[in-house]
């Protein structure tokens, strides 16, 4: 039985996958399981699969597209591993991941549940790489992840099974950041550890297709979160009012410059102390266009 269980979902994403596979083939540590859950893919994928030839990857197909936190589920129910790291079927782990998260997980107490790194972003095809993510909070982090949405990419995470079997599945009713909700929920019950140097290549797109880009589905993943953790924002108004206030970013850059607008002023009634929340107000009234193009040009210094 594998100590570690890397658990790849994908979907119509083989001129992908292939790399992903293989920078897991690539590890120095090899005492692992990769389950791939194909959910409903149209394309080769399990041709791509099982042209690896390798006993210890295994393939297993949706019949209908379920989403990724279902895929994610069934990747965990098929598991057999001491530990779980997921890979997204667009990215790559650098060789000795899994090695240094394993070590660094063994030996810490058990309150410590999981362990991110650093990652590298790159363009989705040149595999340039944009930009470097440092990892650094550590320990207790949940007021932080409540405060910044997110710490890492998913693909540099690396998880005790005890987590899964203490906080459950991924919550299979949120369209988007389904992965941010359960770090939230593990950090709520054990402490983080982080690597800080990159140990991760995470694919950035600039495709209408790509999850990243697709404000539809962002806006609801948005609202659906705020939903579920209105309590525990409601004791910050600032954070409240900041996660309002990414809304009704998220509005705009989708061209509703309307629901934009409705948007920020609940902000400021939440929290009229953020001048960030007036600016954007104001920017929204110049219309989509100019919108989207001075925020690529202020988000620096005033996001």
């Amino acid at each position: 039985m594998a100590t570690i269980s890397v658990i790849i979902p994908t979907h119509n994403r083989s001129q992908f996958l292939r790399c992903a596979i293989a920078s897991v083939l690539s590890q120095t540590l090899q005492d692992w399981e990769i389950i791939v859950v194909d959910d409903a893919s149209e394309d080769n994928t399990e041709e791509v699969v099982k042209s690896f030839g390798d006993q210890r990857i295994r393939y297993i197909q949706h019949e209908t597209n379920k989403g990724v936190a279902t895929a994610r589920n069934t990747g965990i129910l098929n598991s057999n591993g001491k530990y779980i790291a997921f890979l997204d079927d667009d990215d790559e782990w650098l060789p000795e991941k899994l090695k240094l998260q394993f070590d660094l997980l063994e030996r810490s107490p058990m309150i410590v549940g999981g362990v991110y790194t650093g990652a590298l972003a790159v363009e989705g095809h040149s595999r340039k790489v944009i930009s470097r993510h440092t990892a650094t909070k550590r320990g207790h982090i949940f007021d932080e992840m409540l405060i910044h949405d997110s710490i890492a990419p998913t693909s540099t995470f690396f998880f005790r099974r005890a987590c899964f079997e203490k906080v459950g599945l991924f919550d299979v009713s949120l369209d988007f950041a389904e992965d941010f909700d359960m770090w939230l929920r593990i950090a709520k019950e054990f402490q983080f550890e982080c690597i800080n140097e990159p140990l991760v290549r995470f694919s950035v797109h600039n495709s209408n297709t790509s999850i990243s880009s697709n404000y539809n589905l962002m806006i609801r993943g948005k609202e659906a979160y705020i939903r579920k953790y209105a309590v525990l924002f409601a004791l910050d108004r600032k954070t409240y009012s900041h996660l309002y206030l990414n809304l009704g970013v998220l509005y705009c850059y989708n061209g509703n410059m309307r629901k934009g607008r409705q948007v920020f002023l609940k902000s400021i009634n939440i929290y009229p102390f953020d001048l960030r929340n007036y600016y954007n107000l104001c920017l929204s009234l110049l219309g989509a266009k100019i919108f989207n193009k001075l925020k690529m040009l202020r988000d620096q210094w005033l996001p």
